[in-house]
């Protein structure tokens, strides 16, 4: 029998030649209840998501904000059936525009960041719920606060005085490897700091929210404390630019 990657591997490649309904039903069945699997809908066409929506995910992730709101406003009335995600960087002259389609911004990774969107959802009359990003790997070419404990609990509290959000857990992506046993070590790393500062219970901050995990490592990251996987890749086949 092949190793624990090498299965992994074969399994993206079968599951990838599948509909969305097969690969959706086939993903759900070998993964916990409480995992929520988001659909990370880079580059695809409402077309796509629309299929997704019908097969049962009930949340949409997407990188960025114009390709968004074409899909959301494609979609009508259906759009409004799921929860939409910002997983991308948010720029802050598209804060506006991104609270018009997103019901989560996943990737605050400054308290600057954070305050620029608390001082924009005022106009919007709601509490916005949002992700803490971290850098797990500290790679210069992503986003996200530097994976150091007493640095991103300051900038959690300072957050936590923001009445317009509501902190609701950390998003990481993790380095990109072709074995995802070698993404382990990172998701661990992210899972301690979850559980150190959801203890903290702090006031304005409800983690419970560890978005962790995409097409080829989510089951890593669900081995690692994942609740929330972003699947593009092994749930819509491959992306066609």
């Amino acid at each position: 029998m092949p190793p624990p990657a090498k299965q992994a591997f074969i399994h993206q490649r079968l599951i990838t030649k599948m509909g969305i309904n097969e690969n959706y039903e086939k993903i759900r069945g070998i993964i916990p209840d409480y995992v929520t699997i988001m659909a990370a809908a880079k580059t695809r066409t409402a077309t796509e998501v629309a299929k997704a929506i019908d097969v049962g995910i009930t949340d949409i992730g997407e990188n960025y904000v114009q390709e968004a709101e074409r899909v959301y406003n494609e979609l009508g009335e259906k759009a409004k059936r799921v929860r939409w995600h910002m997983i991308g960087h948010l720029q802050t002259n598209k804060i506006n525009k991104a609270l018009g389609v997103f019901d989560v911004i996943q990737t605050v990774d400054s308290k600057e960041k954070a305050y620029a969107i608390n001082k924009r959802v005022l106009n919007f009359n709601k509490v916005l719920p949002i992700l803490i990003e971290v850098n797990i790997g500290s790679e210069l070419s992503k986003s996200g606060l530097k994976p150091e404990y007493d640095l991103i609990e300051s900038v959690l509290r300072e957050m936590a005085e923001m009445d317009h959000l509501q902190i609701e857990g950390i998003m990481t992506m993790g380095p990109a490897f072709g074995n995802p046993e070698h993404t382990r070590p990172y998701f661990r790393k992210t899972k301690e700091i979850f559980d150190k500062i959801h203890s903290l219970n702090i006031k304005g901050v409800d983690f419970k929210t560890l978005s962790m995990g995409m097409s080829n490592s989510y089951r890593v990251a669900i081995e690692e404390g994942s609740n929330m996987i972003r699947l593009g890749t092994v749930l819509f086949g491959e992306r066609k630019y």
